[in-house]
């Protein structure tokens, strides 16, 4: 990307948020004033969606930023490497569990595997770890656990279903990028001093700071672009369409996954959302949207944009719609949803 493409989305993103927050802060003025009359009122639906989206969002990007940045001065290559099995896929499974330990939401969850894949995790585990930790955790489980209190089953068909398509997707993903560099080549803006292992703490700390603020700027206006993405299909979007078909074993799943992907909604709070839907969609078709908006959506697919080579992301969310898919509708298969 040539710089003046990037200060050109720099100042698109800046300007974007700087332009939603006034209208948050103004919005009674704006709605009473007859100048703005003209102005739909579903703009400002855009704009309120908009804002919750980044309101939700930032405390968990600069939790993700922060443990990138401490992965980046404190874990050593060697670190990660003692810690994996060394069998391609036997390391899986640790991986899909990561999430009961660190649970990261899917917006914190991409700077943090970047990190750990330059530390020398490989890439299939990295994907495998992306993919389950915001939906294989506490916080997910005891989440999606009240909102569906009528169908306790759910939760951990959730968890179930997640596992297996991380794993699944990870070996798939492995095998078409085994021996290909799937990160981009990034220069770091701050400093020029070499990161090595022989800092004083002080430097230390100053270095956790330097690389905290460059993720942040960097992850920061790919999600406000997606964010703004979600909004429009949010406000816009006939969802009378999507509900005439939601009892439809074959084409609920995918027309929920669609749903999830345009919605992005947070791991913690979209089995709500998810619930909201119940007397219409088929209990298959939930899960299809429990499992595959935290893994792809809107938002996360930008941020993935800007740490990745396009064609890995655009395989990954291929494979992760195909392998989330099939899976549900095996379930629905087996278990009668």
């Amino acid at each position: 990307m040539t710089n003046l493409s990037k200060r050109l989305k720099d100042s698109v993103s800046f300007l974007l948020f700087c332009s939603f927050v006034f209208l948050f802060l103004f919005a009674e003025m704006v709605n009473t004033n007859p100048i703005f009359d003209h102005i739909p009122s579903s703009f400002f639906n855009v704009n309120t969606i908009f804002l919750s989206i980044i309101l939700e969002a930032i405390p968990f990007i600069l939790l993700g930023v922060f443990v990138s940045a401490l992965l980046q001065t404190f874990v050593s290559e060697n670190a990660i490497q003692r810690l994996l099995p060394r069998n391609v896929y036997l390391a899986v499974i640790p991986a899909a569990l990561l999430g009961l330990i660190f649970p990261i939401c899917e917006c914190a969850i991409i700077p943090v595997v970047r990190r750990l894949i330059k530390k020398g995790m490989p890439a299939h585990v990295g994907v495998v770890f992306m993919l389950s930790a915001p939906i294989i955790n506490p916080v997910v489980y005891a989440s999606t656990y009240f909102a569906f209190q009528s169908t306790p089953y759910m939760a951990n068909a959730r968890m179930v279903i997640s596992f297996i398509s991380a794993m699944v997707i990870g070996l798939v993903m492995y095998r078409l990028f085994k021996e290909d560099t799937i990160l981009k080549e990034r220069k770091e803006r701050h400093h020029h001093h070499h990161h090595d292992h022989h800092h004083t703490r002080g430097n230390k700390f100053a270095d956790t700071l330097y690389h905290a603020s460059d993720e942040l700027f960097d992850t920061g206006k790919y999600l406000f672009i997606g964010a703004f993405c979600a909004s429009l299909f949010q406000t816009f979007l006939d969802r009378n369409l999507l509900l005439s078909i939601g009892t439809n074993s074959t084409l609920a799943p995918g027309v929920m996954i669609g749903f999830a992907y345009i919605l992005s909604v947070c791991s913690n709070a979209d089995a709500f959302v998810a619930a909201s839907f119940g007397s219409t969609f088929s209990k298959g078709a939930l899960l299809a949207f429990l499992v595959f908006g935290p893994m792809i959506d809107i938002k996360n697919t930008l941020m993935l944009f800007a740490y990745f080579r396009k064609r890995f992301v655009v395989s990954l969310a291929i494979v992760t719609f195909i392998c989330v898919y099939l899976t549900v509708y095996l379930f629905q298969l087996i278990l009668h949803f």
